[in-house]
């Protein structure tokens, strides 16, 4: 939080559904196999079958063995029990899955089984996977407020009743990010105990383990000790979560720490991630969910709203018609939840009965085409059951690029260059994976340069947080005219003597006391009405305090 398996394991589970003399000569085989090797796999536990959702080759499958992608959005469910309608609008987006975050009563109010059951209810009626975790043990061993394993297990087999036969629906995430950064390695030993624990207990759902490190594995201890890990669960239906946050700041740790574990043969999935920079480093988002996507991992994004540092909030206030830069990313952005997302076919999404494509969409028409961006809309298309999303491609010749995707029949393209000629076309695709005829095209011509936002504007600024020399500090631009600004430049002067030291969302000049600051691609277009958030950290030696007054592209703006 920010506030494929050997060959010996597939014969050993293969041999349940075989005669009991096939069955005892595949073990010994395999058992003579495994001892000239020095190794052993897991028995399978008496009495407890994979049902639903479970691990199968080194892949989460659901109970007919078809593979399940997770896409997903986490939501704060424990600090915001008020807001259930979250989970209608997350499914709106696309997503097949959340994560809910529970707690077990150790350092905030116990979500009762009354709470657990309608929770489950609702992510069954908006047909998500539901995935529970318990947020007290967050950071263990470092934050001295944070709970234990053991505790969290005993949280979930208090919760049996409520839990038992939601193995279709259901996935146990034991506890969030359960180990800090203070001697990581003793995260193994209370992970296996939690998982055998549970299994003891009768429990047969998918269970979902945390890495150490704030959930970030950056000193390996997660990957290293994986396949012990995974050998203690006896019915072998254990999945890994890594959280990927500004560790994974090149697109080369991103790839090796994916794969690492798909070559081992081992599950895992992005169980939390942010894009927006921070005073840490700036994420590979785009590596992360590009490679999700190419080795079908699933991922589940932070957060849906309501978090302490707002950059990571997908919707502004919980609305789902104001997403943040970071929600447009994720719901509509390349590799993001519209384009990749498949329902469970437990709830009948992505069924293989299901061969039919949707017709093609109407012609998309343009408006507000601006020197970065257009929108565009087009007539719905139809399905035999129903339309999942659409894909917008840009097209050069005989080359398509996808460059955004909707649960809607309309968009709006960012990130265009100036004065250039575009041609795009939209595909309709159902939850099975059918997609449709390509539409006929659109062509649009970007305006030349940027707007001036003239008085239209105001600016808001704050210090989210201090500390000796140094402090962090948040400014939100918002547009009060009626027509968008594309592109901008923010001046404001300090009176203290700070200096930025690292910004998210633009990019910073600084001459003495006067900063000026020219905008991210994600920051650059400011719809009427609309805002953008830039932060940034700083040092600081005494006084800090804000600064009075600001400009946008030389225009005076209204404190906010």
């Amino acid at each position: 939080m920010r506030t494929a398996r050997s060959t010996a394991i597939t014969a050993a589970r293969s041999a349940r559904h075989k005669s009991p003399v096939t069955v005892l000569l595949t073990v010994l085989a395999t058992l003579l196999g495994l001892l000239a090797l020095g190794g052993l796999a897991p028995a399978q536990a008496a009495g407890v079958a994979a049902t639903g959702l479970h691990i199968s080759d080194g892949r989460l499958v659901e109970g007919n063995g078809n593979d399940f992608v997770m896409r997903g959005v986490n939501h704060a469910h424990t600090w915001y029990p008020g807001e259930t309608q979250s989970l209608a609008d997350i499914k709106a987006t696309g997503a097949n899955t959340v994560r809910v975050v529970l707690s077990d009563g150790f350092r905030w109010s116990k979500n009762s089984p009354a709470d657990v059951a309608a929770v489950i209810a609702q992510c069954r009626a908006n047909r998500l996977i539901c995935v529970l975790e318990v947020h007290d043990t967050t950071g263990y061993g470092e934050d001295s407020a944070a709970g234990t394993l053991d505790h969290a297990a005993d949280y979930w087999i208090s919760l049996k009743d409520v839990l038992a036969g939601q193995e279709d629906y259901v996935i146990i995430n034991i506890g969030n990010e359960p180990w800090g950064n203070t001697d990581p390695a003793g995260w193994t030993a209370p992970t296996t105990a939690a998982i055998q624990k549970l299994r003891s207990a009768g429990f047969a759902h998918t269970i979902m383990v945390d890495a150490p490190n704030w959930g970030q594995d950056w000193q390996g201890v997660m990957r290293d000790n994986a396949q012990a890990v995974y050998d203690a669960d006896t019915t072998g239906n254990l999945i890994f979560s890594i959280h990927m946050y500004s560790v994974y700041n090149t697109a080369q740790k991103v790839t090796d720490y994916l794969h690492a574990f798909v070559d081992a043969g081992l599950p895992l999935l992005i169980g939390e991630f942010g894009g927006p920079a921070d005073q840490y480093g700036d994420p590979d988002e785009d590596t992360m969910m590009a490679t999700a996507e190419e080795l079908k991992l699933g991922y589940i994004a932070w957060s849906w709203s309501g978090n302490t540092d707002p950059i990571l909030d997908l919707t502004i206030g919980f609305d789902p018609t104001q997403l943040s830069s970071w929600g447009e990313r994720i719901f509509h952005g390349a590799n993001g939840i519209a384009q990749t997302s498949h329902e469970a076919t437990v709830y009948g999404g992505g069924t293989s009965e299901d061969t039919e494509s949707p017709t093609a969409p109407g012609t998309p028409a343009a408006s507000t085409v601006t020197a970065t961006s257009a929108s565009l809309t087009w007539a719905a298309a139809s399905d035999n059951v129903a339309v999942a999303g659409y894909d917008v491609v840009r097209v050069n010749g005989s080359t398509e690029t996808t460059v955004a995707a909707s649960t809607t029949n309309s968009v709006a393209v960012t990130g265009l260059t100036a004065d250039t000629a575009y041609t795009f076309a939209v595909y309709a695709r159902d939850a099975a994976g059918n997609r449709s005829a390509r539409s006929a095209t659109v062509s649009v011509t970007t305006e030349e340069g940027g707007t001036t936002p003239g008085v239209g504007c105001s600016v808001g600024y704050r210090v989210v947080n201090e500390w000796s020399g140094g402090f962090q500090g948040e400014i939100t631009i918002r547009n009060t005219g009626t027509t968008t600004i594309d592109g901008w430049t923010l001046g404001f002067a300090f009176a203290n003597g700070q200096t930025v030291t690292n910004m998210w969302g633009g990019t910073p000049t600084q001459t003495g006391g006067s900063v000026s600051v020219a905008p991210a691609s994600y920051t650059s277009t400011i719809a009427a009405n609309g805002s953008v958030t830039v932060g940034f950290t700083g040092s600081r030696s005494g006084t800090n305090a804000a600064p009075a007054a600001f400009t946008l592209s030389g225009a005076t703006c209204a404190a906010a």
